[in-house]
């Protein structure tokens, strides 16, 4: 019963995603950090992510931008080498509320004038080295990254196809690390593969949904979703 409630958050989390760009796994991650713990549930994520964003970049591969997919990919791999590497010996606890913190950090930032800015493209791999290692230690950066891409004004499904290739390199560097130091075991990694499937399924109901929703009160209802989301987990890693 857990894991049919994992399979349909999944799907739903990635619909979110799908339509919006970012905040999928953010707001999957807490759902699956209770039912296995927050050591288990950032590979079998990264897993899931994998093959999640996977499938986003290939519904929109056609509209891929690749300069700017790849600047940002240079500096997030090796940061999430380092970031995942860091993650193999931080205690849950401590993952927990990194995570938590990190969410509301996300949001506040998504309200300033920071996060309105086109980035140049000479800083897109520096911003990159931080979502790689953030991303591997807090399980997912998305609206980090996410931001970046936005900040390109680039068209809804570039935006999102373009996002998903970097997310990609990154979960698969995320991946082999963690199975190099033993944080991703083979159940875990076929934990991951099915949760992957339902990401999939709401990858392809999120690209159906882009453009026939308010942006505004879609990206509140997110924000929300992920406040709510922060303190459940900065409340829970103190037990």
């Amino acid at each position: 019963m857990m894991w049919v409630i994992l399979l349909f958050c999944g799907w739903l989390a990635a619909t979110v995603s799908g339509a919006a760009g970012f905040g999928g796994a953010l707001l999957l991650l807490p759902v699956l950090t209770l039912a296995v713990g927050a050591k288990s549930a950032v590979p079998i994520l990264t897993v899931a992510q994998l093959l999640g964003n996977l499938s986003r970049a290939g519904f929109g591969r056609r509209k891929i931008r690749w300069r700017p997919a790849l600047l940002f990919s240079a500096g997030a791999i090796p940061a999430g080498v380092i970031g995942a590497r860091l993650f193999v010996d931080l205690p849950s606890a401590f993952i927990l509320r990194v995570i938590g913190c990190f969410l509301l950090i996300v949001v506040a930032l998504r309200h300033t004038r920071l996060g309105k800015r086109r980035i140049p493209e000479g800083l897109l791999a520096p911003a990159g080295a931080c979502v790689g290692v953030l991303s591997a230690i807090a399980g997912s950066a998305g609206p980090l990254g996410a931001a970046v891409f936005l900040s390109l004004q680039l068209p809804a499904q570039a935006y999102v196809a373009s996002e998903a290739v970097t997310a990609v390199l990154m979960h698969l560097t995320k991946s082999v690390v963690y199975g190099r130091y033993a944080a991703l075991g083979l159940g875990d990694l076929l934990r991951g593969i099915a949760l992957g499937g339902s990401l999939v399924l709401g990858s392809w109901t999120g690209r159906k949904l882009i453009g026939r929703m308010p942006e505004r009160g879609f990206s509140l209802l997110v924000e929300a979703l992920l406040v709510v989301s922060a303190v459940a987990l900065i409340a829970g890693s103190g037990r």
